[in-house]
């Protein structure tokens, strides 16, 4: 084993040790079935210091790389996908942070010192019909008198709700009142985008008691409101204009998000996968006379999912060191970010689906394992940009001058 795996493998052990794995697995289930948060495995996961993944050494944290936590949230979602999911939110944020740090901008540091204090972050772009995402906003950020905003709005899919304590979220600035002058001469026009931080204990916030879906049930992903909830000034992050407009916090958001959300699906697929084979195993085919891992069908069903699967943690493994070593892909990091998720959700409903069927009629029981693992996979279908989004993006790096 190279030093590098070696590594990663002593990583596993000390914040994902093989017998908590085991418990969020039989928790899973239970929380599936009660729809409701995943509280015991959080606990768990703050006392092994996976909040705090990425903060550098220098506020406390071990200040691990993108790689690195890829790896883990692999492994945590092939024990529970949906304590992953959610805790993922609290690590982008987190890595969107110490992306920008380690390209110089310490801006947003102070998010560490909160994280270290035990705060925790989620992920509030998600609008209903804005398949802008990130490029524009439904919700309104109106200007303050003292450089903050008031937000009203609806922020969707916002997991960790029950626990949350601080959300970035993104709004469209509204100047129609021309008697508030905005911070300084250089103040953002009509459309711009505001980027920054509130608190859960401001006025104007109101979380859904709605999350009743498919699969992912302990992410408790519910709805957001927003109605003239303040932005302190000190949180405001960055002001950029509606469109296309590539800026650092926005590159390192995609970034973590799309590469940390297809790390959930690899280690779905994966688990998929182990859970497949051992359905072939245990199953005797009458006509055969063997075991189905003997029958030269369902080996070559089980073998072209795998095949499709181990494309996924290759680019994850690729993408990642290249963006914790700050390779300049330019125009091709889109590509590569989104391709990632994408191929990821595939995978992962694709091993879902034919584990099933190497398992049997038993799998298709509500108690069995992959049931909830099928259900969990097609939230990847929800995760923005869509196939049908990416889509133009892909053909115009080839047929667009």
């Amino acid at each position: 084993m190279t030093d590098r795996e070696t590594h990663l493998g002593e990583l596993a052990e000390k914040y994902l040790p093989a017998e908590v794995c085991e418990r969020f697995r039989e928790r899973a289930g239970v929380y599936d079935r009660e729809n409701r948060f995943f509280d015991e495995d959080l606990e768990e996961l703050k006392s092994l210091g996976y909040l705090t993944l990425f903060v550098p050494d220098a506020y406390g944290g071990p200040g691990l790389s993108l790689h690195e936590v890829s790896r883990l949230q692999q492994r945590l979602a092939a024990a529970a996908p949906a304590t992953a999911l959610a805790i993922n939110m609290h690590l982008m944020c987190t890595g969107v942070v110490k992306a920008l740090n380690d390209r110089g901008d310490a801006s947003l540091n102070w998010v560490f010192e909160e994280v270290m204090a035990g705060e925790i972050f989620a992920f509030g772009i998600s609008e209903p019909s804005n398949d802008w995402v990130m490029q524009g906003s439904n919700t309104e950020a109106e200007p303050t008198a003292d450089g903050g905003y008031l937000l009203t709005g609806v922020k969707i899919f916002t997991s960790l709700s029950p626990v949350w304590t601080r959300m970035i979220v993104h709004g469209a600035i509204n100047r129609d009142d021309e008697s508030i002058a905005g911070p300084d001469a250089g103040e953002p026009a009509e459309g711009s985008l505001v980027y920054g931080f509130i608190e859960r204990s401001a006025e104007g916030i109101t979380v859904s008691e709605h999350w009743d879906v498919m699969g992912m049930r302990a992410s408790q992903s519910r709805a957001t409101i927003l109605d003239q909830v303040p932005m302190r000034p000190e949180r405001v992050s960055r002001t950029i204009p509606a469109g296309k407009h590539p800026d650092p916090l926005t590159f390192a958001i995609t970034s973590n998000f799309q590469l940390l959300i297809a790390s959930v699906y690899a280690g779905v697929a994966a688990r998929a996968l182990e859970l497949g084979a051992a359905g072939l195993k245990k199953r005797t085919s009458a006509k055969a006379g063997s075991t189905f891992a003997e029958v030269p069908e369902t080996r070559a069903r089980l073998a072209d999912a795998h095949l499709d699967y181990l494309t996924v943690p290759a680019m994850l493994d690729a993408y990642t060191r290249d963006f914790d070593a700050l390779v300049d892909h330019g125009a091709g990091w889109p590509l590569r970010l989104v391709g990632a998720r994408i191929k990821a959700s595939d995978a992962a409903r694709s091993a879902a689906e034919t584990a099933l069927m190497c398992s049997g009629g038993s799998a298709f029981d509500n108690g069995h394992e992959l049931s909830r693992l099928y259900r969990d996979a097609t939230a990847g279908l929800f995760h923005p940009p869509s196939p049908d989004a990416a889509r133009p993006m892909y053909a115009a790096a080839l047929l667009d001058d």
